[in-house]
């Protein structure tokens, strides 16, 4: 059966969250003067922050843990004191400032000119929704995409299935004409396969996995699509 529906995943897939990520993070860093090595504090956060959303899609820790326990863990690693108000309100500030940069992988735009004309294309996020909606309108994603879906706004976080059965329903799109293209090879591509979804595993850093079709730039879709 002919692909219809393509699914993208939004951060570390189309949308560069580490880089966008790093360059919120030196706003924070600015207004709050802290006094630390920059590139040394996110050395030590990106692992943290990966494994926190880990233990999120696995629901196990809350949407406020997350945001809270991710930089406190951090700063305690850096042996560096802030009082709880502060951690909190750099949290904040670092998911005002987040949507405000928006660096897309390379190709982002001329795979999606050429994909919205063949296909109907949607997103899949386990991001927060009205982070993501943001980043959705200030990055000029928008207009290329026919639905839009959060995990929050079903309840769930990606791998589960109700996430993708969820999205399937509000495509109109039947699992064996759609396809998931998304960089996390548990919550995308596993995610998607479960439910009878082909993917693509988008593979940047090209990590050693070599379980399905994978791509490590997004230009290589024109290959399969």
């Amino acid at each position: 059966m002919a692909i219809k529906h393509i699914f993208f995943d939004l951060d570390h897939t189309l949308w560069d969250f580490e880089v966008n990520s790093e360059k919120a993070y030196a706003v924070c860093f600015k207004l709050h003067d802290i006094k630390l090595d920059f590139q040394d504090f996110m050395s030590k956060y990106r692992p943290i922050n990966l494994n926190y959303w880990k233990l999120y899609r696995e629901e196990k820790v809350t949407k406020k843990d997350l945001k809270y326990g991710r930089l406190k863990d951090t700063f305690e690693a850096m042996n560096y004191s802030l009082s709880d108000d502060l951690l909190c309100q750099i949290a904040e500030d670092y998911l005002v400032h987040l949507p405000k940069f928006n660096q897309l992988f390379e190709g982002t735009f001329e795979v999606l000119d050429y994909l919205v004309e063949k296909y109907t294309l949607h997103i899949i996020t386990n991001g927060f929704q009205e982070i993501q909606s943001h980043k959705m309108k200030q990055s000029g994603l928008e207009k290329y995409f026919d639905q839009f879906i959060t995990s929050e706004s079903v309840g769930v976080n990606k791998p589960n299935p109700r996430v993708f059965q969820y999205a399937l329903k509000m495509a109109k799109a039947e699992a064996h004409e759609s396809m998931m293209i998304g960089d996390n090879f548990e919550a995308d591509i596993e995610g998607a396969i479960n439910v009878g979804m082909q993917a693509i595993h988008f593979n940047p850093t090209n990590n050693p996995l070599k379980k399905n079709t994978e791509i490590e730039k997004l230009l290589e879709l024109f290959k399969y699509l």
